[in-house]
């Protein structure tokens, strides 16, 4: 008998609300879910679940309590064929142009939440409602799939596995997008020289090079050109990007007035520093020191000057990133281990707990059960602390700024510490809350049993089965992919 598992949550995001009750956001396989902050009861989810009739489930549900629905009438079978061919593609599970949403961002009012929808390269604005629920503002296809997305004000910055970073808007004109004449097929001149003018066999290699590389600028701006929507090339690196962070700092410490920064991590071991859109275009400077490929980069909200950054090295960099200078190199594994390891992510949490009022650093790396936690003091310095230990491999935390508990999202799929082997036994653990306190000057953390916690993972999710190999290895790549950053050989 085939093994019945529920999706995990790939990410989730704790959303404070100012007129209204405060939200969980979440994303699990292809849907986006909300939840209620105070009772983990689930207000909605997107795309939603429709019946075979094609009829809202959700609305015969409300309509079931309301009272009998109404009669329906006895449509002809044409009649029934062009309602189907009508519905939207999204609305039918088979019919879904993706398998699941990696990035979800959320606008600090609280208003927006952007996604991605991996296999159609597809970010997608949302409104977020007062009961929760989600309506779809617009829908772009990026020519590439992204890697980061994050909200610059009214702006969307979308940094992608070619190198290119773009700035689309929040909100889409109505009027026609016609894109300027830089962009409209305008490459370099090439090489005047043809195979008639070159005849020594290292010229003629050199010749054959050039003319490549004129057809990959001339394809590449091709592609460029294919978006229909407003956007906007702001930088580009030359090897795949894997991380974006916009910061601003004040200018003096006798002035209100700020100045914006747009850090990007790539597969090549840089970390560039440049100014804010518009200006994006100016590097201020590099923070060189990793050996293996950057996969996050964490800058804390209350000491930006400070830039913590991991990924396929076996530790952790805390830059001065201003000036480029690395302030200290935390070891992440024994010194004696020859474990190869990534840094899945990185989070930044201020607990009133903490020793000196000082913020928490959280570390996930992927495939492991273990969340390592530092204490990051005011002089730029983490001190080790004693590591969360999950039930499963951990996917993404958030926190509850009212009681300094974190919520863990846990795979609930594979067992603990690995990539690959999947569970025996269905799991329902979705989530699992741990609750900060400071002894003897140490943080440690505790579970903690939460109403929120016991609601959701009662809820669960949608259904994955365990019988179909190649959807296991699709699911186990779409979640653990990583390794496929780490460069072989001479490359």
């Amino acid at each position: 008998m085939p093994v019945v598992l529920q999706d995990p949550f790939q990410t989730i995001t704790f959303l404070p609300r100012e007129h209204a009750p405060d939200l969980l956001v979440t994303s699990a396989g292809a849907k986006l879910y909300s939840y209620a902050a105070e009772s983990g009861e689930r207000l909605a989810s997107w795309p939603q679940d429709v019946d075979a009739n094609g009829t809202d489930a959700a609305a015969d549900a409300v309509s079931e309590t309301q009272g009998p629905p109404e009669k329906r009438r006895k449509v002809s079978e044409s009649s029934a064929q062009a309602v189907e061919s009508s519905k939207p593609a999204s609305d039918s599970p088979k019919q879904r142009a993706w398998s699941n949403i990696p990035i979800v961002t959320v606008s600090s009012s609280g208003e927006y939440v952007v996604a991605l929808t991996s296999e159609d390269k597809c970010v997608r604005v949302f409104q977020l409602n007062q009961d929760g629920t989600f309506n779809q503002l617009s829908e772009r296809s990026m020519p590439k799939r992204p890697c980061s997305i994050i909200l610059a004000g009214e702006a969307i910055l979308v940094a992608d596995k070619f190198g290119d970073v773009y700035s689309l808007p929040l909100h889409p004109s109505d009027k026609p997008y016609v894109p300027s004449a830089a962009l409209r097929g305008k490459t370099s001149e090439g090489p005047v020289a043809t195979n008639l003018t070159v005849h020594t066999k290292r010229n003629l290699k050199s010749l054959q090079q050039q003319l490549e590389y004129q057809q990959q600028e001339k394809q590449h701006a091709n592609e460029k050109t294919t978006l229909n929507f407003e956007h906007q090339i702001i930088l580009g690196h030359v090897s795949m990007l894997t991380d974006i962070l916009y910061v601003s700092l004040p200018v003096d410490s006798s002035s209100d007035r700020k100045r914006t920064y747009l850090l990007s991590a790539d597969r090549d071991e840089h970390i560039r520093v440049s100014r804010g859109p518009p200006q994006a275009h100016i590097v201020e400077n590099y923070c060189l020191g990793h050996t293996a490929f950057i996969t996050q980069l964490c800058v804390p909200q209350w000491a930006p000057e400070y830039l913590i950054s991991g990924g396929g090295d076996n530790y952790l960099l805390v830059w001065r990133w201003t000036e480029g200078h690395i302030l200290q190199k935390v070891p992440l594994v024994d010194a004696e281990s020859d474990a190869t390891i990534a840094v899945r992510a990185i989070w930044a949490f201020r607990v009133s707990d903490a020793p000196d009022a000082s913020g928490v650093i959280l570390v996930a790396i992927e495939g492991s059960s273990q969340l390592r936690c530092f204490v990051l003091g005011s002089d730029g310095k983490l001190t080790k602390q004693a590591p969360i230990q999950a039930s499963g491999n951990v996917l993404d935390v958030t926190t509850i700024d009212k009681d300094s508990t974190i919520l863990v999202s846990v795979d609930s799929i594979r067992k603990a510490d690995s990539t690959q082997e999947w569970n025996a036994e269905p799991s329902s653990i979705l989530l699992e809350a741990f609750r900060v306190k400071s002894e003897a000057g140490s943080v440690t953390w505790e579970p903690s049993a939460k109403e929120i916690v016991e609601k959701i993972n009662f809820t669960g999710t949608a259904e994955v089965s365990t019988t179909d190999t190649k959807q296991q290895k699709e699911l186990n790549e779409s979640l653990y992919n990583l390794g496929s950053l780490r460069k072989r050989g001479d490359e």
